[in-house]
């Protein structure tokens, strides 16, 4: 069967041009193919084709040319022209794992000349071995039989050209001589590495994590050997005896961009053994028992049987709502309301034409009061008037001191924007007690409803943390949010920021500029503050420094600027689970006055915890620049760990108790660097709930 594949290989050959003479004349020729084939295909006009036949016939002839091309960058070991074929075709369209006629694949010759670079992309790509070789046998004797074949077709064309007197078809078979002695190297050459070559060392630091109440997780690196070939699969067993007799299963990996398995469906509370061994095209390596040697699928909340904190809150919550909106749908003062509509039926292209409508009530300038300004941005244009002016509207032209507290309550509306026509009937009822702090914030929703109508645009966004005011007594209330590039809106005027900022015409002077003209010049700081409010953190657990401050109206939080929904914080591991057994020797920890000297232990998972936070707690104290020897009076939260969606846990390490919340006028020994900030506690509540 071999022998008819090389002649047919040989009737092939001598059907097609002359092949390359030299690896570099063979490097030239299809880097040339392959940028000549590329820029003629995209330049096809695809009006001029014939029909749909030639077109798929013209695309196979091309990814043809390219599969072509990436056994040659294989084959001549260039690692530079593999990346840049994989980054350019998809596996399918490289045809990446359909034998040659040799009955090679791409990986087969990879692994086999022992290019381990080369060997890497192409598995990560999801290059796999070639079927054919199902046993050592097997695979010894396809390249001993292709050495043979490609030895025989040398000396053939050998003896033609010594024999042939010197014309047009004796340099054809020089040529092709040089080819195939080219060949006949590379088969030596990969039939050497398979000779030479050993089954893999055992994978190394192989560690074992509880992941869950029913699962447990195995990390593992590749081994460390240099000399034996490239390891193309792991496989993971496991077992309730350490002898693994019976094994309870086992899984192949062969997706080598991440080294790490989850084993699932196990029993909570029962021991579990696992090991991990690598394979080559050898066979199988020797097994490596994890660290530790067994894991117990359990969580903390075991340890006390403790529920989670907001199991049922939400559905709570709506049900209170409902409450509410029942009692107050029958009062006497929403009869006149009832006519109105709940929600805006008009598109919001058409209601956003009021951005240009002369008589808009939007604001040009401010006089001294209480005013609210929505942000609408997409890349680096943002949503303006007909008058290139931000949407302002005013909220109270006689209020001239925002309190804390109608701040904080004007935050907690924006939870509900599409509930506001609701609670301005609410807010109604409750006017006859003439409360100034109810009738500032009856306005607020009367403003909000305003913008609104105005945009056409229920949701305005989130606050931003802080209002912007100016020493003329205004008060500008910020909200911002990002228009997606996929919604379409009509009429709608766009303008780069810095056009913005520039074309303005300031009527203030640099000394004391208006809150408007301090809104533009730090719209790009507030802009990133509001992208970075929605990042999100990778899975893990995380330690956490929680510090407050507090003033005479309110108290905040410490928080890093990069992620200013997220206390500051460093990771301690990838596994956000923290296992019953971990949690009980955190517990004993945090009752012993004295702390304890570190001393070598056997390995386990509190062991390995407890390397893992020394790590983290030294990171943390130099992230928000507080001496190490300081952190001796610092203690762990041991009430509970913060879940936040199940995939992201939080430790929370806190200063000493007279410490956690700086006093007014108290001063703080260990200011933090740059790239902190603090946030008013419940803005940092509602971001943390965002």
């Amino acid at each position: 069967k071999m022998t008819q594949q090389m002649r047919d290989l040989q009737l092939a050959q001598a059907r097609k041009p002359p092949g390359p003479s030299s690896p570099n004349a063979a490097k030239r020729l299809y880097r040339n193919l392959s940028g000549k084939f590329r820029v003629n295909y995209t330049s096809f006009d695809e009006g001029s084709l014939a029909g749909r036949g030639e077109k798929e016939k013209l695309r196979k002839s091309y990814l043809f040319q390219s599969n072509a091309a990436l056994f040659e960058a294989v084959e001549l070991q260039d690692l530079d022209r593999v990346q840049e074929l994989l980054k350019q075709y998809s596996p399918e369209e490289l045809d990446l794992n359909t034998p040659n006629s040799e009955g090679l694949l791409p990986l087969d010759i990879a692994i086999m000349t022992n290019n381990a670079p080369i060997a890497r992309a192409l598995l990560q790509a999801g290059g796999k071995e070639s079927p054919h070789f199902v046993s050592l046998e097997s695979r010894s004797l396809h390249l001993s039989t292709l050495v043979r074949e490609a030895e025989q077709r040398v000396n053939e064309l050998t003896a033609q050209v010594v024999n042939e007197a010197p014309n047009t078809d004796c340099s054809e078979k020089e040529k092709q001589l040089k080819a195939w002695e080219w060949r006949y190297r590379l088969y030596k050459r990969m039939k050497a590495g398979f000779e030479h070559a050993r089954v893999p060392d055992a994978p190394t630091n192989v560690h074992l994590s509880v992941a869950s109440s029913s699962s447990v997780q195995v990390t593992f690196w590749e081994p460390l050997s240099v000399n034996s070939a490239v390891v193309t699969k792991y496989k993971v067993e496991w077992s309730c005896s350490p002898t693994f007799s019976p094994r309870l299963g086992e899984a192949v990996i062969d997706k080598l961009k991440n080294l790490h398995f989850t084993i699932r469906g196990l029993v909570s509370g029962t021991a579990y053994y696992v090991q991990v061994s690598a394979y080559n095209m050898k066979g199988w390596g020797p097994p490596q028992a994890s660290v530790p040697p067994f894991a117990i699928p359990s969580n903390w909340r075991e340890y006390d049987g403790r529920a989670p904190r907001r199991r049922g809150q939400a559905e709570a919550l709506d049900h209170l709502l409902g409450q509410v909106k029942t009692v107050h749908q029958h009062c006497v003062c929403h009869e006149p309301c009832k006519n109105q509509p709940q929600s805006r039926k008009h598109s919001v292209s058409k209601s956003l034409k009021h951005l240009f409508h002369p008589g808009s009530k939007f604001l040009k300038t401010l006089k001294r009061g209480l005013y609210l300004t929505a942000i609408f941005y997409k890349d680096d244009n943002i949503l303006v008037t007909h008058e290139d002016q931000i949407p302002v509207v005013e909220i109270d032209d006689t209020y001239s001191c925002l309190l804390m507290q109608d701040f904080l309550w004007f935050t907690k509306v924006s939870c509900m924007w599409d509930e506001i026509l609701w609670l301005r009937q609410c807010v109604t009822v409750s006017q006859s007690s003439c409360s100034c702090i109810l009738q500032t914030r009856f306005k607020m929703l009367l403003a909000i409803s305003q913008m609104q109508g105005l945009l056409g645009i229920q949701d305005l966004g989130q606050v931003f943390f802080e209002p912007v005011k100016d020493k003329q007594g205004n008060i500008l209330i910020v909200t911002l949010k990002e228009v997606k590039t996929n919604q379409t809106f009509e009429s709608v005027r766009w303008v780069p920021i810095c056009k913005l900022q520039t074309s303005r015409k300031s009527v203030s002077s640099p000394e004391e500029p208006t809150a408007l003209d301090t809104l533009l010049i730090s719209i790009q700081d507030k802009l990133a503050y509001h992208q970075r409010s929605s990042h999100a953190l990778s899975p893990g657990l995380y330690l956490g420094y929680l510090k407050l401050c507090s003033a005479v109206d309110q108290i905040r939080v410490l928080v890093p600027e990069r992620l200013p929904n997220i206390l500051c914080h460093v990771k301690i591991r990838s596994n956000p689970n923290i296992s019953r057994e971990e949690w009980e020797w955190l517990q004993k920890m945090a009752s012993v006055e004295e702390p304890i000297p570190a001393e070598p232990e056997a390995e386990n998972s509190q062991n390995h915890l407890f390397q893992e936070l020394q790590v983290a707690i030294k990171e943390l104290m130099t992230l928000v620049n507080i001496p190490l020897q300081e952190a001796k009076d610092f203690r762990l939260y041991s009430q509970e760990v913060l879940d936040f969606g199940g995939q992201v846990s939080f430790l929370l390490l806190l200063p000493p108790s007279d410490d956690v919340c700086t006093a007014p006028g108290q001063n703080n020994p260990y200011t933090p660097r740059s790239g902190f900030l603090t946030l008013p506690l419940q803005i940092f509540e509602l971001g943390e709930e965002r």
